[in-house]
């Protein structure tokens, strides 16, 4: 389980597009802690980033935009046409994001800590590190004409990076909680307001999980 002991842990995990760091705000309204690992990621690979001097050390300077952050772009392509490269970024990026992640657990003030994790599913050992797994859910077609209005990537881009993620019905058999954000913002409050009061019983010890998810 991520640091912090006596804190429920809750993994908040979707597919691209489908609105988890929208879910993560509100839910942060409410009072609980937020651990984003994309923000933490970017921490790490922004200008002088401490991960930098690995990251241009393994794949050349030109990996560098001219601030001194990593080339998304350029690290994306290349990350998606070469496992082996995208293994060898894994290996620099990932620790230094779980120790991140956990320091931040484990400062963590609210009742509970939310960790908001892209690739949960994917990554094998997060479901081991929360109490629980929410994902927020939305149809695939909702996904890509999100993304496409979002990023201003062509759909055959979106779908790729869709087919690289583990696939909507797997992502929702992981679930202990799923939030449907296929339709209106409006709708996602009261799922959030049920959520937090669940969570905040859980914390309280006035609703018991099985020991197995603690």
């Amino acid at each position: 389980m991520a640091s912090g002991a006596g804190k429920l842990h809750i993994g908040l995990t979707g597919g691209i597009g489908s609105g988890k760091s929208l879910v993560a705000d509100m839910f942060a309204e409410r009072g609980a802690s937020i651990v984003d690992t994309d923000r933490i990621a970017h921490a790490l690979t922004g200008p002088n980033g401490p991960a930098m001097p690995a990251i241009l050390a393994e794949f050349g300077p030109g990996y560098a935009d001219a601030h001194g952050a990593m080339d998304r772009a350029k690290m994306r392509a290349l990350v998606f046409s070469d496992s082996g490269a995208k293994a060898r970024l894994e290996a620099i990026l990932h620790p230094r994001i779980r120790e991140a992640t956990d320091a931040a657990g484990a400062a963590a003030t609210g009742p509970y800590v939310i960790f908001a994790v892209p690739l949960l599913v994917e990554s094998g050992n997060w479901r081991a590190r929360v109490n629980r797994v929410l994902v927020v859910d939305c149809p695939e077609e909702v996904q890509v004409a999100r993304v496409m209005a979002r990023n201003g990537l062509p759909e055959s881009q979106v779908l790729a990076i869709m087919a690289a993620q583990v696939t909507r019905p797997t992502r929702l058999a992981a679930a202990d909680d799923v939030i449907d954000n296929g339709g209106e913002i409006a709708a996602l409050a009261p799922q959030i307001a049920r959520l937090h009061d669940l969570y905040l019983a859980i914390s309280a010890g006035t609703i018991t999980i099985p020991a197995q998810r603690l």
